[in-house]
């Protein structure tokens, strides 16, 4: 192969000494007759001339010899390219790459090698590719800096090209990936105010504890430490605190690293005055208000960036959608002080001219449009913009809302609001089998629409089947039954029960009725609600029925009507319906079956929920449930099929549905009053983006019970347990699994510790 290519090579000098009378590199211009290419072997002639650029009839001179030269070398197909003249033909004479036959990649456990020959494709090295060598270099360089981000600085990449016998290689790297490099020390050097320990628990990266060993060193985690380091001192007065170097060291075996960070502290400020000026737009007082710095504090950075954005959201809701605020301080530096000014520039008053709503393809516009507290025509607000995009959150109707604010050309105080919408299906026919602990095998079919022809109306028609309950139900609501937002809805339903399914009693009851229900809109967050209803009750006995409930039946009767009058109030500012991070919910109810019914009773419930973020990733979940009920006039007790029950995955986890409180005849009678308390702490969830709303994970602690009456509470008889929970809102129904550890059950109880439920779940 070596001898041919010389021989080539010398036949393209003999042809420029012996044709054209010159040296190649010093023929006479000419007229390109012809063209010949020598030396191809896998390469075709037709795409050496799809390069060539120059075309028989063109002359040719020295500036276009070199330019034929110059392009075929940028193909890449070729090591070596000469020109040569033979009277009126062009010769092109060129040595070939190798071709790549195969690549072998040997040591990688880090780094998949599927992935690595998908990135060697990429750049053109690939079984059947002509070999690009500074390509080969290229990926050497690449996958050493891809370990040294691993930590994995004493990594050896060989790579060897075998030359073939057919003109072809064999690429073979070999990949020693070594250990992860771990931090073994890092020192503060110049800290004075301030020990070691006490920053270095600010930092991420962190040396080896008794505990524990090194962790890897990561230069973006260090650069976070940094920041952490100089916010630290600067929230704390030092504002000439300055981080003068840092020094990364590795030892020679590259196992272990140490890092030094030498920093100057200076003097600690404190503040003198806090003044603001400009156009304050409003009142001193209530901007003042808003400041978290106060004269002879200790200078914070944060604080007067929290100050700063107080300032900002203020006159945010007052239409200055343009306010720039900026501090400005005084330094007293030989006493050490700080005077702080707080210069308002609110800018003009920024007024909304049009609200353009875009993506609703079956959602009528008015339907979002009434969810919005910024209106057209008046100055923009920066909160109600907020609020807005919450309410249309909280409708279920969509699944991404993105809300921008283009100014209005030609006018320097306009803006448009541009509601962008991804709509998700409202609507839903399914029939399904699902699983409870508490009810059994569930039978159900339904025809749901929650967003009825586009106008926010609800409608659902219901068929279930379970071991506990046969139901046949249909349901209304327009939540805009007038413009103020009153709601109306009804209801009609069937439903017969086998309470021992339910681990309640041996008793079975038929109950239809049918209901109309209105809803007021109090304030922004508050609700009130009114509803009517007539219910229709026979309980039939058996054998195995407790004596309490034949008593109650023998002391009243076992047919029953109704009439439920209902009565409630609702405070809710979570952020959405469904997986909350942020909001409080706090309900009351009370039915009472009113004067002239067969049984006269009455039932409060209070129910409040709390969503309070800790950090960006978790989330703390407290929740009460308090419940109690009694009756009146000629009714001895509270019906037994209107008491309260406790356990199971939607009360105290760990004990099985419905079967705390005092027993009878082997299962719960149920009470007169409810006590349940939940503490969540919500966890991100792993190997999971952080934007998926499907899935939700947390860690648990429950308490409750329930008593015969409110009499009888005590709180030694609340029974407790501790766990974790995964619900999946699956494309089918949502499903809850929950493992419980019960922490003080008694003789008696029947603990349930892995509990899951397909077709509902518990906030």
């Amino acid at each position: 192969m070596v001898n041919m290519k010389l021989m080539l090579r010398a036949s393209a000098l003999l042809l420029a000494a012996g044709f054209s009378g010159s040296a190649a590199w010093a023929f006479s211009p000419f007229t390109v007759q012809d063209v010949e290419v020598r030396g191809l072997e896998r390469i075709s002639l037709g795409t050496v001339l799809n390069y060539l650029p120059l075309s028989v009839g063109e002359q040719l001179d020295e500036a276009r010899s070199d330019n034929i030269i110059k392009e075929l070398f940028r193909t890449g197909f070729f090591d070596d390219v000469s020109v040569a003249a033979r009277g009126d033909v062009l010769v092109i004479l060129v040595d070939e790459r190798p071709a790549i036959a195969s690549i072998d990649i040997s040591g990688n456990e880090d780094i998949e090698t599927e992935a690595l020959n998908d990135a060697l494709e990429r750049i053109g090295l690939a079984s059947g590719r002509v070999l690009d060598r500074s390509a080969l270099d290229k990926v050497v360089r690449e996958l050493e800096r891809q370990y040294f981000n691993q930590g994995k600085y004493g990594v050896k990449i060989e790579s060897a090209v075998k030359t073939l016998d057919d003109g072809r290689v064999e690429i073979e790297i070999d990949i020693n990936e070594g250990d992860v490099a771990t931090i073994k020390q890092i020192n503060l050097v110049g800290n004075h105010a301030y020990a070691d320990s006490t920053l270095r628990s600010k930092f991420q990266l962190d040396s080896p504890g008794i505990f524990s060993g090194g962790e890897q060193y990561s230069r973006f985690k260090l650069g976070a430490d940094l920041e952490s380091l100089r916010s630290y001192y600067l929230d704390r007065g030092y504002i000439n605190f300055n981080i003068d170097s840092t020094q990364v060291t590795i030892t020679p075996d590259k196992q272990d690293m140490f890092i030094s960070i030498n920093v100057s502290e200076e003097h600690q400020y404190s503040i003198s005055e806090v003044k603001l000026a400009g156009d304050l737009v409003l009142p001193e007082t209530e901007l003042r208000a808003l400041l978290t710095l106060a004269e002879g504090e200790v200078f914070s950075r944060s604080k007067v960036t929290a100050s700063t954005e107080a300032l900002n959201s203020r006159l945010g809701k007052e239409g200055f959608a343009f306010v720039n605020i900026n501090a400005i301080p005084e330094v007293d530096t030989e006493n050490r002080l700080i005077s702080l000014t707080f210069f308002v520039d609110p800018g003009r008053r920024v007024y909304v001219r049009r609200i353009n709503i875009s993506g609703n393809k079956s959602t009528k516009d008015e339907i979002v449009r009434r969810e919005f507290r910024q209106m057209e025509g008046g100055w923009i607000s920066t909160a109600q913009i907020d609020r807005s995009r919450a309410r249309i959150q909280r409708l279920g109707f969509f699944e991404n809302i993105n809300v921008e604010t283009p100014s209005v050309a030609g006018t320097a105080d306009q803006v448009d609001i541009a509601l962008s919408l991804d709509e998700r299906p409202s609507g839903s026919l399914t029939a399904g089998v699902g699983f409870s602990q508490t009810q059994g095998l569930l039978i159900n079919a339904s025809v749901s629409q929650d967003n009825f022809l586009g106008t926010g109306k609800r409608i659902e028609t219901n068929i279930n089947n379970s071991d506990v309950n046969t139901v046949y139900s249909f349901s209304y609501n327009n939540p805009y039954y007038t413009v103020d937002g009153i709601s109306r809805g009804f209801n009609l339903s069937f439903r017969k029960t086998d309470a021992r399914a339910a681990n309640i009693a041996a008793y079975t009851s038929d109950q239809y009725g049918f209901g109309v229900n209105y809803g007021f809109p109090l304030s922004e967050f508050n609700r009130a609600s009114l509803g009517l209803a007539y219910e229709n009750t026979t309980i039939r006995t058996s054998s195995l029925t407790p004596q309490s409930i034949i008593d109650f039946l023998n002391e009243n009767t076992d047919e029953f009507n109704i009439y439920k009058l209902t009565l409630g109030w609702s405070h809710d500012t979570r952020d959405r319906t469904i997986f909350a991070n942020n909001g409080l919910l706090v309900s009351v109810n009370n039915t009472i079956a009113l004067p002239g019914s067969g049984l006269t009773y009455y039932k409060v419930d209070f129910r409040a929920m709390k969503f309070q973020p800790l950090t960006k990733e978790l989330t703390l979940l407290m929740k009460g449930t308090l419940g109690y009920g009694d009756s009146y006039s000629n009714t001895t007790r509270l019906p037994f099929f209107e008491h309260y029950y406790a356990g199971g995955s939607s009360s105290v986890r760990g004990y099985e549905g419905n079967s705390l409180g005092l027993q009878e005849n082997n299962v719960s009678r149920g009470g007169a009053l409810k006590v349940v308390g939940n503490l969540e702490l919500i966890l991100p969830m792993p190997f999971v983006a952080e934007d998926n709303r499907s899935l939700r994970l947390s860690g648990f602690y429950d308490i409750g019970n329930v008593f015969t009456s409110g009499k009888d509470y005590d709180s030694a008889e609340l029974r407790t347990s501790t766990g974790i929970a995964l619900i999946w809102m699956s494309p089918i129904a949502p499903l809850t699994f929950s493992y419980a550890f019960p922490l003080n059950d008694k003789e008696g109880d029947r603990l349930e510790r892995f509990q899951f439920t397909l077709g509902s779940f518990f906030f």
